[in-house]
C-alpha cells in the first residue's frame, strides 16, 4: 500500500508569537488571499513549495519551523 503523507503546520502559533499577526497580514506578506491562509492553517489545503517558503519568510523562520510532514504507513483506501 502506498504511504500517506500528512502535512501539519504551526501557522496559528507563529502568528500569535508575531504580535498576534492577523491572517490578512500574513496573506499580504506571503502574496496570497486570506482564504488561502485560512485553508492552509486549518489543514484543508497544502501549499505549493514556493508558497510554503513565502509563508516561512513572512515569519523570518525556516520552512521546517512552519510545516511538518508525518508518514502513515499502509493507509486504508
Amino acid at each position: 500500500m502506498p504511504k500517506k503523507f500528512v502535512i501539519s503546520n504551526h501557522i496559528r502559533r507563529l502568528r500569535f508569537f508575531a504580535n498576534e499577526m492577523t491572517q490578512q497580514e500574513l496573506a499580504e506578506k506571503a502574496g496570497v488571499s486570506r482564504q488561502t491562509i485560512i485553508a492552509i492553517e486549518a489543514g484543508k489545503y497544502s501549499p505549493s513549495l514556493e508558497m510554503a517558503f513565502r509563508i516561512a519568510d513572512a515569519f523570518g523562520v525556516t520552512i521546517g519551523e512552519v510545516f511538518e510532514c508525518a508518514v502513515e504507513e499502509g493507509a486504508k483506501k
